[in-house]
């Protein structure tokens, strides 16, 4: 479906121009979603910055996520799932404690010195290079709003149906390529799916710079 994730990057800025979608300001969650993101900052002229959130893993088993974690403390849990397995608040507490400092380590390691972007009445776009479950997505569209975006607008290159509808209870509009009906994971999609290095991730959000 996509190249890798520069063609993503491409194809989900025209997308964007022919919706008639704008921002002053492209978040991108990293590490994959850097490469897009820099794509569609560049197609529209504006800056580039980081939105970092962790997925909160049910006890015993990580992989299952109960929540996530923004890199400033705004979290997002799947109450349902906690009621069900039965977790209990300090398991939570300490796991929001813990993810809390692995994504905000993430976003000091990419963003270095500079300072974040202010975001106060202004038009957000949040890329990745997809999404699944949504978990860490949510998080991430919370804390954007948090910060007093006047609107916030997701947008991807991929993701099921049922996680994009549920995503647009938590942007203002969601904007997705494609939302294949049997979907197994984000990289299926692409051609190419390496992982991005940090080095890769850095270079992506420094380059407007030189």
């Amino acid at each position: 479906m996509f190249t890798d994730r520069t063609d993503a990057g491409r194809r989900l800025a025209d997308r964007l121009e022919a919706d008639g979608v704008d921002a002053d300001v492209v978040l991108a969650i990293p590490r994959g979603g850097l490469p897009v993101g820099r794509v569609v900052a560049d197609r529209l002229g504006v800056p580039l910055d980081v939105v970092a959130a962790r997925k909160l893993g049910a006890p015993g088993n990580p992989e299952l996520g109960v929540g996530a974690v923004a890199s400033d403390g705004t979290v997002w849990l799947n109450d349902s799932l906690l009621g069900d397995l039965g977790v209990g608040d300090d398991y939570v507490d300490a796991a929001v404690e813990r993810e809390r400092a692995v994504a905000e380590e993430k976003v000091r390691r990419y963003r270095g010195d500079r300072p974040p972007l202010d975001l106060r009445g202004k038009t957000v776009l949040v890329v990745d290079d997809g999404v699944a479950t949504g978990a860490t997505t949510t998080a991430c569209l919370r804390q954007v709003r948090s910060e007093g975006a006047a609107r916030v607008v997701l947008a991807v290159p991929v993701g099921p149906p049922e996680t994009v509808d549920r995503l647009r209870g938590e942007a203002d509009a969601v904007v997705c390529v494609e939302t294949p009906q049997y979907f197994g994971a984000v990289g299926q999609f692409y051609e190419s799916f390496d992982q991005v290095s940090d080095e890769q991730a850095r270079a992506s959000l420094e380059a407007a710079e030189e």
